[in-house]
């Protein structure tokens, strides 16, 4: 049983509106956007926001009925990204916190679900990208477990990430 007022996650369900997980994208990436940095998450449209759920396993933050975090994870496979390309690597993106309740555990949450999920699944990876200038996620990461392992310039952004991956067995 979770405390009142304290967010359910679960499955993207068929009556969540795309509108209000794409705004939430916009809130949670718009600190990002004011910095300069061009993430896709801070711009994208509805028909983006749909189709970057569907590639994947798209996890919400309920609170009282309103999406208040989120998370996709997917295989990896056909990127142009080489560490994605690899074997038993599982991504996650577009991963957003309503901006108030970010450090709050609520995203860390979400990730160990996310781990729990690529694991049961069989990937032996979970990896993520982010902006180089992003240091505050980056050393988030990093305490998580991630390591660096490469970098991408993505046709949609005007930074390039750092690629940074867990392994998941023990």
């Amino acid at each position: 049983m979770r405390p009142s007022g304290s967010p359910e996650i679960r499955r993207l369900a068929t009556t969540d509106s795309f509108a209000e997980l794409t705004d939430l994208l916009h809130r949670a990436y718009a600190p990002l956007a004011a910095a300069g940095l061009k993430f896709y998450a801070s711009h994208q449209d509805e028909t983006a926001t749909r189709e970057r759920c569907e590639e994947g396993e798209c996890w919400v933050a309920d609170q009282n009925g309103l999406i208040v975090a989120t998370i996709v994870w997917r295989a990896g496979g056909k990127e142009s990204c080489e560490w994605y390309a690899r074997p038993g690597v599982a991504i996650f993106g577009q991963f957003a916190v309503e901006p108030a309740l970010q450090r709050t555990g609520l995203g860390g949450r979400l990730l160990d679900l996310v781990e729990r999920r690529v694991a049961e699944a069989g990937f032996t990876e979970l990896a993520c990208d982010t902006a180089e200038g992003a240091t505050v996620l980056i050393e988030t990461y990093a305490r998580r477990g991630f390591r660096r392992v490469g970098q991408v310039q993505w046709d949609l952004t005007n930074y390039r990430s750092v690629v940074m991956s867990k392994s998941l067995t023990p």
